[in-house]
């Protein structure tokens, strides 16, 4: 698979807590000049990085992260101001108690509201698969389905583990077509990012892929 391709894949990612502008700056540099699908960045830095890159490069944040468990209120007061700071891709975290309760109409209701929040800006939603059973992942790829929105993601890449080669194929075999996935977390090689996309992942949420194809150039 051509480097190029699975770059233009990547949702370049900087979530640490520790983040500074400089490292914000520098992956927007990569994502520009590797031509990255995205960079995925904390909200507080939306507005400096749309500045910054302008219309060269998608900015993406994170709401009700990395828990998931913040108010349906609160998760769309975050997306309507990442949204109004830039922000073209939203990346939320379902609440997973309330799909452990099974309470599957708050859960549908909230991404349909956290969708509008929107303004029809890019909605990817992720589960957290790394603490769901295959029933409530099936689950789950049957109501966000159902939401509006346009991707199903796998992980945050902060619980107990990342993406999964069999939770990405259990996706592409439950999801509505139009629904596309993302994989997230532990993205570690080139091979790992192939194998991903041949099992159906539109797109990948890594840090790692740019700095492969900058350290195989020096």
């Amino acid at each position: 698979m051509d480097i190029k391709e699975i770059l233009s894949k990547c949702d370049h990612t900087l979530l640490s807590q520790t983040a500074t502008w400089d490292q914000i700056k520098a992956i927007c540099d990569d994502g520009m000049n590797y031509a990255t699908a995205s960079v995925c960045i904390p909200a507080s830095y939306v507005k400096q990085a749309k500045d910054y890159v302008g219309d060269k490069l998608a900015i993406c944040t994170v709401i009700g992260f990395p828990n998931g468990y913040s108010t349906t209120a609160a998760k769309c007061f975050e997306t309507a101001d990442a949204v109004k700071n830039g922000a073209d891709e939203i990346d939320m975290v379902i609440n997973i108690g309330w799909l452990k309760d099974k309470r599957y109409d708050d859960l549908l209701n909230e991404i349909k509201a956290v969708k509008e929040a929107c303004g029809g800006k890019l909605l990817k939603v992720i589960i957290e698969t790394c603490l769901l059973t295959d029933e409530e992942k099936i689950k789950m790829c049957e109501i966000v389905s159902s939401s509006g929105a346009e991707y199903i993601k796998t992980s945050t890449g902060f619980s107990t583990a990342g993406a999964t080669k069999e939770d990405v194929a259990l996706f592409a075999a439950h999801v509505a077509p139009h629904l596309k996935i993302k994989a997230a977390g532990g993205i570690a090689s080139i091979r790992d990012a192939e194998d991903f996309i041949n099992l159906g992942a539109s797109r990948l949420g890594t840090s790692r892929i740019v700095k492969i194809v900058k350290a195989a150039e020096q």
